[in-house]
């Protein structure tokens, strides 16, 4: 019998959400909408399709070094080439931050409640996750320093946070990094940046040459609608890049996936729009939870989780067999939470009245 590291041992496979295939398949439905992964319900850049049509390379490697991309985004982003790195989704970049730094009997730090592949990543390396209480379903920033070791390598926060769609200020942050000890990192996942609208969102970036001990991750898959290329990158001085780069799998990211995304950061309007639609969507969402008297966190993200005093896995196949698709709060403990991913305005008024039903 093939014998696997003991570290291993009590990680669950990731569970994503339900396929829209599938669940026609099992309740016989010719529409269903799926709203629990928090995917970009306009698609992407119709500028996409367009720098992808005469592409043909299909039997060449990709770019291993992104050239193309490296030196649109650094212009963009106004840094140098040297301090970015690419990854098959920032998934992958969680995975290689812990694979470059942690050690059997490591620790990390991260929230009671947040994106479950920092632990993973942990684990899978014979490290410790220390886990911090929450503030009203925010990070609590001081609760992290509170917990900080000589144990300690990595800090992994979320801003704005997967599941809850809280976010913390630019002032919170910096108090934060000053307390912070200088041979740990800490990883900003800022996935949902782009939708952080309404609060005074850190400029992670702009902090990067007064703290060295600092990675901003970024990805291409929510606000731009290229989730199924699987793209993101990384940001920090260039001596944590070129570690990383060290043990980054050669051609990780395919040639589609850096054309698509260079054409992505090109059309700011389709960002600009997605952005307005998403801030229209959730306003109108709490409205109706308002009218409900339902308990919900308010969001800095493009879904909200809402408390329906109701076993979310009950509500999750009640939604399923009238073709909506949501993601059940039992898979974070918060069993009477649902967690609403934003669709189109349509989608998320019949959702609304489907959801009425079920309450």
């Amino acid at each position: 019998m093939i014998k696997f590291k003991k570290c291993i041992e009590n990680l669950c496979p990731y569970i994503p959400g339900r396929p829209i295939d599938d669940v026609k398949r099992e309740f016989g439905l010719t529409k269903v909408v799926k709203i629990a992964s928090n995917e970009n319900p306009y698609g992407c850049s119709p500028k996409i399709a367009e720098a992808l049509k005469n592409y043909s390379e299909f039997a060449l490697y990709p770019d291993g070094n992104c050239t193309s991309l490296r030196e649109k985004l650094s212009c963009k982003l106004n840094i140098s080439a040297n301090k970015l790195i690419f990854g098959a989704g920032t998934d992958e970049l969680i995975s290689l931050i812990s694979k470059a730094i942690i050690e059997e009997g490591d620790e990390c730090i991260t929230a009671s409640i947040t994106f479950s592949q920092y632990e993973a990543s942990v684990l899978a390396m014979g490290g410790k996750m220390v886990f911090s209480e929450m503030q009203s379903y925010a990070f609590d920033l001081n609760d992290i320093l509170n917990k900080i070791t000589n144990k300690t390598k990595i800090i992994f926060i979320a801003n704005p946070n997967n599941p809850t769609g809280t976010a913390f200020s630019q002032k919170m942050q910096i108090d934060f990094l000053k307390n912070v000890p200088k041979n740990i990192l800490v990883v900003f996942d800022e996935a949902y940046g782009e939708f952080a609208e309404e609060i005074d969102f850190p400029n992670t970036l702009s902090l990067l040459s007064d703290y060295e001990n600092i990675i901003l991750l970024k990805t291409f898959s929510k606000a731009y609608g290229l989730a199924s290329f699987r793209i993101g990158y990384g940001v920090a001085n260039a001596n944590i890049i070129s570690n990383l780069e060290k043990i980054r799998n050669p051609f990780n990211v395919s040639s589609i996936s850096q054309i698509a995304a260079i054409a992505a950061l090109e059309d700011t309007d389709f960002l600009k729009k997605t952005q307005k639609m998403n801030l229209e969507v959730k306003k109108y969402l709490c409205d109706e939870f308002d009218k409900l008297n339902l308990f919900y966190i308010p969001t800095y993200t493009n879904f909200i989780m809402v408390d329906l005093k109701k076993d979310s896995r009950m509500i999750f196949q009640n939604l399923m067999k009238e073709g909506f698709i949501i993601r059940p709060g039992s898979a974070f403990n918060m069993d009477s939470f649902i967690r609403i991913s934003f669709g189109t305005m349509e989608e998320m008024r019949e959702f609304m009245n489907v959801l009425k039903k079920n309450i």
